[in-house]
């Protein structure tokens, strides 16, 4: 259908979708006709799945095909769109979706795979279930309120426990101060919507969080890149970006940032505020990984005491992914707005997990559960650290905590074809390419060290290298 050509700049993805518009804007493709399905046009093409998922999504976004489900992708008809040919070429393109929508579907859709290396939670014996349990049993002896809703801001005694543990990261703020909603994602996706409007730019991390960009690309706001560095953030592009862009926002993660562990230093912190304050926008820190931090060390909002810093917080880290409670301290202004959205959007969030949440973090050993979590996880850093670095791998930081490892091989040039071999042998790996504001093949992978002490995996690694070796070697 399209003669493709690896070895020039131009990306395979646009060189697909800019070959099938014109074949379509010249009615060789005619509307109606049905396009070869997506494993069919990557055999015969000899390109990855992902790549022509990512093309066909985008011309489905542009108005060029029509999905329709268990059928395949179609040309689209005048009155599927009400426009065709020149028409179409006039609408403006959307950002690719193909990440966002991998992430949220596949990676979910298939966390029984044998071995999740890729994933973004902890394995089931390094949560804290006892506790879990214990609080569920208590709250079934106490009789759980099942008629009526929540708290607008959420349950008291939680919020209080909240505010207590702030002051030891010294941030001052009272329980009136403390939003709780269904964790993180809602948290950020009411910061969002109520901070921008369609075509506003706000800054993220990048690469950074597949959700976020999904949310705020849906929001029609216009996510921009700021580079994270092993200490934080490239500077220079960052002052170079807020002057160009006038952001609203930046939403961004300072501490053991996934996907690349990543600790932002307290000078960068220090600079960024002072962007903030000078250029008039709001930072958005998002410190969902703050009780596996070994070391206690300054916040924005520690710094700042939330004038200009909205603070995302979580236990489904540490406490249970299914356990959906996070929250968010704001100052009050900003918060009666969060709250009130809250409200429309989805009501109180849920009284009963908040009421177990609360059980769990006041349990006499959940501070002994975090030590132990955090040793655990600097020693799976270590380990796995090592086993990446004797295969040839360059780290991009070597952090002391958390839970990722950013990494990428000389010889595994595109983690999207990867992670789709991968899956292939019961293996769910993070490709790089998932986490870029802009998509493109790139090697680099994220690894959850928690996961990523199998055989298998390292046995699947290996095999792929000398494969890649092989090939380079042949030509």
């Amino acid at each position: 259908m399209l003669t493709l050509s690896p070895d020039i700049s131009t990306p395979l993805v646009s060189q697909i979708v800019d070959g099938l518009r014109g074949l379509i804007a010249g009615q060789v493709l005619k509307p109606g006709t049905k396009l070869p399905s997506i494993r069919a046009f990557a055999v015969s093409h000899n390109v990855s799945v992902f790549t022509v998922v990512e093309a066909y999504d985008r011309l489905v976004a542009q108005g060029w095909l029509v999905s329709r489900a268990h059928a395949g992708f179609f040309v689209k008809r005048r009155d599927d769109a009400g426009t065709s040919g020149a028409g179409a070429a006039r609408l403006a393109p959307e950002a690719p979706r193909f990440d966002a929508r991998w992430y949220l579907k596949q990676i979910f859709e298939n966390r029984n795979l044998p071995l999740k290396p890729g994933c973004g939670w902890l394995p089931h014996d390094w949560l804290f279930g006892d506790a879990v349990r214990r609080s569920m049993r208590q709250l079934s002896n106490d009789g759980p309120e099942l008629d009526g809703y929540g708290l607008p801001y959420g349950h008291m005694a939680l919020r209080m426990i909240i505010a207590e543990a702030m002051a030891e990261h010294q941030i001052s703020v009272e329980a009136g101060q403390v939003l709780l909603t269904h964790g993180s994602s809602q948290a950020l996706d009411l910061v969002a919507r109520c901070l921008l409007k369609p075509d506003d730019v706000v800054l993220v991390d990048d690469p950074g969080y597949p959700n976020l960009l999904f949310m705020l690309r849906f929001l029609g706001a216009r996510p921009i890149g700021v580079p994270r560095t092993p200490s934080g953030y490239d500077l220079v592009a960052l002052e170079a970006l807020v002057t160009e862009h006038k952001p609203k926002a930046f939403f961004t993660q300072p501490r053991l940032q996934s996907p690349t562990c990543s600790v932002a230093s307290v000078a960068h912190l220090h600079r960024l505020l002072q962007l903030a304050e000078q250029h008039d926008f709001v930072l958005v820190e998002n410190d969902i990984y703050a009780d596996m931090d070994v070391s206690s060390r300054s916040t924005l909002s520690s710094l700042d005491q939330l004038r200009r810093v909205v603070y995302v917080g979580s236990y489904s880290k540490t406490i249970s992914p299914n356990l959906r409670v996070g929250y968010l301290l704001a100052r009050p202004d900003l918060l009666a707005e969060f709250v009130q959205l809250k409200m429309i959007a989805g009501l109180t969030s849920s009284d009963i997990a908040e009421r177990v949440t609360f059980g769990v973090v006041t349990d006499g050993r959940w501070r002994k559960h975090l030590k132990s979590l955090r040793d655990r996880l600097g020693e799976a850093q270590r380990q796995v650290g090592r086993r990446l670095d004797s295969l040839g791998f360059e780290l991009f930081r070597e952090p002391e905590a958390g839970m990722y490892l950013w990494a990428r091989h000389p010889d595994l040039p595109d983690s999207a074809e990867l992670s789709q071999a991968g899956t292939g042998e019961g293996i769910m790996l993070g490709p790089g390419q998932l986490f870029l504001v802009e998509p493109r093949p790139t090697g680099w992978l994220r690894f959850n060290v928690a996961f990523s002490q199998d055989e298998r995996l390292w046995r699947f690694l290996e095999q792929r290298i000398q494969m890649g070796q092989s090939l380079e070697q042949g030509q």
